[in-house]
């Protein structure tokens, strides 16, 4: 069905607001040029109206933490066949940017710029030269939602491809206008699609998920370690795929440019910072201040979008830092949770089951 959105005055006789129209879905741009958050605070523009070479050109491109890259597509008054077509056929010469040439978009969109300077800035992660457009998500923006495109982008995406439509609509508030936003997916879906994937041959997931714990002043493996959990923070990006796990599910644990430091079993959901208890000298307490090694974000302790998220987890095995299994060929990954498709995640998790010398019944699955 068609996104449709409907906004209320609030007061003893709630009024609906009447639609409106943009003057023009160049507006729309410019509006997200000035204030990129209107699509979303994961990413960050990094070109604009960039040309491909093939008679075309892409209305923005963004970069998300994990270095893929988004290619954002408005509708404008096409079809929605023609549309889509034109967002895979950009895709396909997006897929192909090597470093220096997204490098050299950031400088034409932002010439006094520095890419890694500013991905560093904006992030808080330095900018990893073989991590750089190891993955890419389309997205949509549109002024309205029809069916036919709904049916297209819904089709894709359950065949994998990373697609997702972002649907504005425009309301009237006296002399005002008003602008609300809607995912045609959830936009986790979207960004597992994108980060699970990455170059080399696809096969069937393994059921065995994937953890990327970012070891910092924010978040301590010691803690992970001592009171069972794994987590992220500090935006939607960071936490909203550790929704995906589920009590019993087996999660591996990656400490980026370290190696692999863990293998354990989910016992509980996802669970805000402020509402996660851990045990302590044997009493219950709260996992901010039980959990000490690191900051975990507390700062945005009431900010359902920023603040830390808490996966409790029964460990099979851990090691210390000092001891992370690392290896050339183990999959990577910047997400804090996906469930990897790409041979190389099954080659992974054999060389991992051999190193950490698991009891069999835990080998097997």
């Amino acid at each position: 069905m068609p996104i449709q959105t409907q906004i209320w005055t609030v007061g003893a006789q709630p009024t609906p607001l009447k639609s409106a129209q943009l003057v023009s879905e160049q507006l729309l741009e410019e509006m997200i040029i000035a204030a990129p958050a209107l699509l979303s605070d994961d990413w960050m523009l990094i070109g604009r109206q960039e040309n491909t070479g093939q008679g075309g050109r892409i209305d923005l491109l963004a970069m998300a933490p994990d270095a893929s890259l988004v290619l954002i597509e408005l509708k404008r008054d096409r079809t929605p066949r023609e549309v889509v077509a034109q967002a895979l056929d950009y895709a396909a010469w997006v897929e192909r940017l090597e470093a220096d040439e997204i490098a050299a978009i950031y400088q034409r969109f932002r010439p006094e710029g520095d890419l890694a300077a500013d991905f560093q800035a904006r992030f808080g992660l330095p900018l990893e030269v073989e991590a750089l457009n190891q993955s890419h998500q389309i997205v949509i923006v549109a002024a309205e939602l029809d069916a036919s495109s709904e049916r297209i982008v819904t089709y894709l995406s359950e065949r994998d491809i990373a697609i997702n439509v972002l649907c504005f609509q425009v309301f009237q508030l006296g002399e005002q206008q008003l602008i609300s936003r809607a995912w045609l997916l959830d936009p986790v879906e979207t960004q597992l699609n994108a980060g699970s994937k990455p170059s080399g041959p696809n096969e069937p997931w393994n059921g065995e998920y994937y953890c990327s714990f970012g070891q910092s002043a924010t978040r301590s493996w010691e803690d992970a370690v001592e009171f069972g959990f794994i987590c992220g923070g500090g935006g939607s990006w960071y936490s909203r795929t550790l929704n995906l796990l589920a009590p019993g599910d087996r999660v591996w644990v990656n400490v980026p440019r370290q190696g692999y430091v863990g293998v354990g079993r989910v016992t509980g959901r996802a669970t805000p910072a402020k509402d996660f208890r851990v045990c302590r000298n044997g009493q219950d307490a709260p996992v901010l201040q039980a959990a000490t090694r690191g900051t975990y974000h507390a700062e945005f302790v009431d900010d359902p979008e920023r603040c830390e998220h808490f996966v409790p987890v029964q460990w099979l095995q851990t090691v210390p830092l000092g001891q992370a299994v690392r290896e050339t060929g183990l999959f990577g990954n910047q997400n804090t949770i996906c469930r990897p498709t790409s041979a190389q995640w099954r080659f992974t998790v054999d060389r991992l089951k051999a190193r950490f010398h698991l009891p069999e019944a835990d080998r097997q699955g």
